[in-house]
């Protein structure tokens, strides 16, 4: 069984964070075809559900960048590789000594998606926690309501770029994280970063679906640096023309832009679509 991946943002996506028509039909021909496609993502269980809903995504699905499996089909989650309380106090520290407010991603055995944060936000802050609210699914809750026993999914934080690079460079030599950043699509003078723990990756999530499928080739498209870890453990992976230089670089090949359905294009004519 052949499987076909995509991450979402800056891949699948345009840049209104939508699936064309274009792509929704073509998603519509791989399923008639029989050829299988997930998704790996670094979005949470209910954003990146509330994107891919009802585009035929049946398969067990990577969320928050491997550190959850979601298996629509059984309903079930999979969470391993979760930062606990107490490793996670490093980065609380680290965002709140800059300012910085930082986003607690929880989620529960029975699926629920628990965001916690400061009382006290900036006003880009204050208007991405509108966003949040308005998408539904996710329990908002002050940061002091943190239950010690939280399994953490990611820490998120948005802020000015130097605040942002301290952070980073304080928390360099803390083995059990990993951290993703970029510009903020909010405000380009601002950046994002987001803390998980070392041992989540796409990749790892994958080779468990791998393993639990029988899948024998997989097929990778991603943009950014989240996305390596799919790529070195894939048979073949792609990147679209906005893709980061060293994404590009450790790609088989290079296709066409997010934003003018290159993912889209490519599989069309890769399958006879």
């Amino acid at each position: 069984m052949e499987l076909v991946v995509f991450d979402l943002d800056g891949t699948l996506l345009n840049d209104a964070s939508q699936i064309s028509a274009f792509t929704r039909e073509t998603l519509n021909c791989l399923t008639r075809s029989g050829i299988a496609y997930t998704v790996a993502t670094g979005r949470t269980l209910h954003s990146g559900q509330q994107i891919i809903a009802d585009h035929g995504f049946v398969l067990p699905h990577v969320y928050t960048n491997g550190a959850i499996i979601w298996d629509p089909r059984l309903e079930s989650l999979s969470l391993s590789n979760y930062l606990t309380v107490s490793e996670a106090t490093h980065v609380l520290r680290a965002a709140l000594r800059e300012d910085i407010s930082p986003w607690v991603n929880t989620v529960t055995e029975d699926k629920q998606h628990f965001v916690f944060h400061p009382s006290s936000l900036n006003s880009v802050e204050k208007k991405l926690l509108e966003v949040v609210r308005s998408r539904g699914g996710a329990h908002i809750r002050p940061l002091t309501e943190l239950p010690a026993d939280a399994r953490i999914t990611n820490i998120s934080m948005l802020g000015d770029a130097e605040s942002i690079d301290a952070i980073r460079a304080s928390l360099a030599n803390e083995d059990h994280l990993i951290s993703y950043a970029g510009v903020a699509m909010e405000n380009k003078h601002l950046k994002w970063v987001d803390y998980h723990h070392s041992s989540a990756s796409k990749g790892d999530a994958l080779n468990v679906i791998r393993q639990q499928l029988n899948i024998s080739s997989l097929i990778c498209f991603g943009d950014s640096d989240n996305d390596l870890s799919m790529f070195r453990v894939a048979d073949e992976s792609y990147a679209p023309d906005n893709a980061k230089d060293f994404v590009k670089a450790e790609a088989t090949a290079v296709i066409g832009h997010h934003n003018e359905d290159g993912i889209a294009h490519y599989l069309r004519e890769r399958f006879n679509l």
